[in-house]
């Protein structure tokens, strides 16, 4: 498969501090992508320059869609990128906790919710049939998530667990072709993480979903992803298929400070 995402020469820097130098990666399109690395490697940065919360100082981020149109990322807003396929999920919760969790997930359509203050108004028409797309849609989020028993609770109500599905599911009520996991596993016990683990395996496998995947457990990374790419300050040292990576002893010194000799 072709790329759907190309990242060239990138490099991000905050005041003195080099957060990405020059670096190149592609995303192929329907692959599950894990991105890892210890931490200050850059993961977070990657993925803020393409959803647009960062605007690296040099290099390209080219979004490739369906019909081979390329859209450079650089200097658009992240509600633009969004608009075009792209959704995100964040290391720290970015849910709004006094909302429900269903208001939550509709939030996440916001970008494709259109129509004048005429049609939006007397709600008839075309815009009638949109907000029906729109519920059915996220109707369907709710229920692969299995979150039916909770639509109606506030959100900062919810188990830290249960939070993380939220943000999983608005992500998912984008619509995305393009899946951005920011620690999807961060702070969850051992059975959590299963979980969480198995519902990206579902969307990226039964929703068709492309999807790249930040995060510090190399366990669960290792058993769902298809290719690897290691970052370690700012630098791509490493990419390949999870045992060939777990493996490479670049990798290895970038983790553990030293590379591990004998069987």
């Amino acid at each position: 498969m072709g790329a759907i995402l190309e990242l060239k020469d990138l490099s991000l820097r905050f005041g003195g501090v080099t957060a990405l130098a020059e670096l190149a990666m592609e995303v192929r399109r329907g692959e599950l992508l894990a991105l890892i690395g210890p931490n200050g490697a850059g993961k977070t940065s990657v993925i803020n320059c393409v959803s647009g919360l960062y605007r690296p100082q040099a290099g390209t981020v080219t979004l490739i869609d369906g019909d081979g149109a390329r859209h450079s990322l650089n200097r658009l807003p992240p509600h633009r990128i969004a608009a075009l396929g792209v959704a995100r999920t964040f290391q720290n919760i970015e849910l709004f906790k006094h909302m429900t969790v269903l208001e939550n997930l509709m939030l996440g359509r916001h970008v494709h919710m259109k129509g004048g203050v005429l049609s939006g108004g007397i709600y008839l028409g075309r815009q009638r049939r949109r907000e029906i797309e729109h519920r059915t849609h996220v109707e369907r989020v709710v229920d692969f998530l299995n979150l039916e028993p909770l639509r109606s609770a506030e959100v900062g109500n919810l188990a830290y667990g249960n939070q993380r599905l939220v943000e999983l599911g608005r992500a998912l009520s984008l619509d995305p072709s393009l899946l951005l996991l920011d620690e999807p596993t961060a702070g969850m016990n051992a059975e959590e993480k299963e979980s969480m683990a198995r519902f990206i395996l579902d969307v990226h496998e039964e929703w068709g979903v492309t999807v790249v995947v930040v995060d510090h457990d190399i366990d669960v990374i290792m058993d769902i992803s298809d290719r690897v790419v290691v970052l370690d300050f700012g630098r791509k040292i490493a990419e390949g298929p999870p045992d060939r990576v777990r493996r490479d002893p670049a990798v290895i010194d970038a983790y553990l400070g030293h590379a591990r000799t004998g069987p």
